[in-house]
């Protein structure tokens, strides 16, 4: 079944219950109303889904909207939408701790693309490696397994120690974080490759490296793609903690400096630029997966 068919039997099972039960409520609704939810119902089946997450994100200004304006919490804990603003404003232009607001978002940027390509290029090779080798798995895999789970803070004192405080480190600290969920999914991609590709392949006299070019690696494409879409968002979350290497600029540096003076604004406001920077990496992402991937149903 494909996806598109498998989301509508999705959607039918749900709304059914909900058809059950407006038939039994049509006795004890008035007949005047009974077109009005018609009409609503058949609205809301029409609007897109794209249309309810902008729902979801108006619901949420609104709602911290009316907490800065009832007082709810104090401005300097929660600053209004409206200072947040201002104060996106002011630092564009002014900048803040002697840099321009695109001085840090360029230098963020620049820090997590190295460190993503650098993971890339290293991990996909050896994520393919370890789908096909069972001794690279047994001796690979175990080191992956060992430090994936440990948090980036824990051996950032160590990589400081090992290559100072300069850009080195940092790119470092977010390669490792990308590393390990570009290489499992190559891994999972690789083995996941229909064995009967590879036999019509073999049986037609494609060699190793024919075979990995032109069955495995397209075959494993799509979970690369997501394993660099899921790296993307670790490196992201690496990013402050990178940048509290003695850095002089970056968003994380940005929001770190901030929070030490307790300006709140600055701080909400680095929080949404590396969230909308996230938001659009993850969207070209998606659209390059569709792309390069069209056979995909997933994407």
């Amino acid at each position: 079944m494909s996806e598109q068919a498998r989301e509508f039997a999705l959607n039918e099972f749900f709304k059914a219950p909900q058809h059950l039960q407006q038939s039994d409520q049509t006795s004890a609704t008035p007949a005047s109303v009974t077109p009005a939810l018609h009409n609503f119902h058949q609205w809301r089946d029409h609007l897109p889904d794209r249309a309810y997450s902008l729902l979801t994100f108006a619901l949420l200004l609104v709602i911290w909207y009316a907490i800065s304006a009832f007082k709810v919490a104090p401005e300097l804990f929660l600053p209004s939408p409206a200072a947040v603003l201002r104060k996106f404003i002011s630092v564009a232009d002014e900048g803040f701790v002697d840099a321009s607001l695109l001085a840090h978002t360029a230098t963020s940027i620049a820090r997590v693309l190295v460190a993503l390509i650098l993971a890339t290029v290293t991990a996909v090779p050896i994520g393919i490696f370890i789908g096909l080798n069972r001794y690279a798995r047994a001796t690979i895999d175990p080191l992956i397994d060992f430090y994936r789970p440990i948090p980036p803070l824990a051996y950032l004192p160590l990589i400081v120690i090992w290559f100072g405080i300069g850009e080195t480190s940092k790119v470092i600290l977010i390669y490792l974080a990308v590393f390990a969920p570009i290489s499992i999914s190559t891994v999972q991609g690789v083995r996941r490759v229909d064995q009967s590709r590879i036999r019509a392949s073999l049986s037609l006299g494609a060699n190793r490296w024919q075979l990995i070019r032109y069955v495995i690696l397209p075959s494993a494409l799509p979970d690369v793609l997501t394993g660099i879409r899921i790296g993307l968002g670790v490196g992201w979350s690496t990013l402050v903690a990178a940048e509290l290497i003695a850095a002089t600029r970056g968003l994380g540096f940005m929001i770190q400096s901030a929070a030490q003076f307790l300006v709140t604004d600055v701080v909400v406001m680095g929080i949404i630029v590396i969230a909308l920077i996230a938001f659009i990496f993850e969207w070209g992402l998606r659209r390059l997966q569709k792309i390069l991937v069209p056979w995909d149903e997933k994407t």
